[in-house]
């Protein structure tokens, strides 16, 4: 475009040498001429204004040239505050979101199977990015921190009291003692030999031995018996009496300053123990693996409940009008405080970068961009003045 538009600038220019240098021209050539030598001086002032915005036209120091690499800076701030301004607003920026409707494509997109699945495989990726990361030392103390010295710091009695309470509020402790009964029965029913010699050897040496077997025979008897009535009848003297231990030792565990001291030595015993530190020990580890197998395989129960979550919320977001009222207005409300808080530093960005560009390199790129353009400007100012000075010719030649 730089030599059409230099082509235009050396055919005015041959015009114009041409009809001067004519010995003996005819009038017409008054007119034609007037048009060339306007037109040179049109190229050559926009030629001379198109290159001073780029660099010095033919290398001299004239005031008020290149200057996009002397302005680059000042171009750089203005075009962040633009941004900012015209772009980066509040309103602007919730009207658009509002228009776009991001809950309801989202939906759309979420619905689908194969994005869902998309979105499930990237979160995966992240979980293991960041499980691989973490140091597994540094997890285990935040763990022994956070867990076990809030549990140490937590009194036992009274939450442990309030759930029993619940408990035998809501008759969930009767399978328990249903089970405990029938346990106990069988035991006794199975174990006739044990109960006939504990009876036994605790009889007096100087009673006879058929006396004994029958005492044991009916101590037995009793025993089974007993076992039985407590297994069978659910209001029977030994259930209830159980039951009122348990509501009174609930109620103990909430207010007995000796009882809840009791339940806080068995929270140490229990924190204490060897097994139970190296089960806290091995926690993470164990967690770590479950969540790295999890998020390796796609058929996992992890990914497969998150891809159908995914998909519901998908669902959902296109089906409920005020969940997708909801989701908008979160988003805008997110959009809005990112950029109230944080539009200096997205301007920045655009400053900083204009900044370190070089000032040659950037003019260079900016004439690649725009330049083909701007050599119309040549053109049309090479068009335009032979135009603009045939029509001065014309009226001076009217006016004498």
């Amino acid at each position: 475009m730089k030599g059409v538009a230099l082509g235009f600038l050396l055919g005015a220019t041959a015009i114009f040498i041409g009809l001067t240098l004519w010995p003996d021209p005819p009038p017409w050539t008054g007119y034609v001429k007037a048009a060339a030598e306007a037109g040179m001086i049109g190229a050559l002032a926009d030629w001379f204004a198109v290159t001073a915005l780029f660099r010095r036209p033919m290398g001299l120091p004239i005031p008020h040239t290149a200057i996009i690499p002397n302005k680059k800076d000042v171009l750089g701030d203005s075009l962040g505050d633009f941004v900012g301004t015209n772009f980066l607003s509040e309103q602007v920026v919730r009207e658009r979101l509002r228009r776009v409707g991001v809950a309801n494509r989202l939906g759309g997109w979420l619905a689908q199977r194969e994005n869902a699945e998309r979105v499930t495989s990237e979160l995966a990726t992240v979980v293991r990015g960041a499980v691989t990361v973490l140091r597994d030392e540094d997890v285990q103390a935040v763990m022994e921190q956070a867990v076990v010295n809030r549990i140490v710091g937590t009194p036992w009695g009274p939450p442990m009291g309030k759930l029993l309470e619940r408990v035998i509020g809501d008759g969930a402790h009767h399978k328990l003692v249903d089970l405990m009964c029938d346990q106990a029965y069988d035991w006794v029913k199975v174990n006739h030999a044990q109960v006939l010699g504990v009876v036994s050897g605790r009889a007096p040496t100087w009673s006879p031995k058929f006396v004994d077997a029958l005492v044991a025979d009916k101590v037995y008897g009793e025993v089974l018996s007993f076992a039985w009535n407590v297994k069978t009848d659910v209001n029977h003297p030994m259930r209830l009496a159980l039951d009122k231990f348990l509501t009174e030792f609930a109620g103990d565990m909430q207010t007995d300053p000796r009882v809840m001291e009791r339940a806080e030595q068995v929270k140490h015993q229990v924190l204490e123990h060897p097994d139970v530190q190296t089960l806290i020990g091995s926690a993470w580890t164990t967690a770590k693996k479950m969540l790295l197998d999890a998020a390796e395989d796609p058929s996992s129960e992890l990914r497969t409940r998150v891809r159908a979550g995914l998909m519901t919320l998908g669902t959902r977001l296109m089906g409920d009008e005020s969940l997708r009222t909801k989701a908008d207005g979160w988003v805008e409300g997110a959009a809005a405080h990112i950029v109230l808080n944080y539009r200096d530093e997205i301007t920045t960005l655009i400053t900083d970068t204009v900044q370190r560009w070089d000032a040659d390199e950037t003019a260079r790129k900016v004439e690649l961009q725009v330049g083909r353009d701007l050599q119309f400007i040549r053109i049309n100012g090479t068009v335009v003045g032979a135009l603009a000075g045939l029509v001065i010719y014309t009226v001076a030649q009217l006016i004498t």
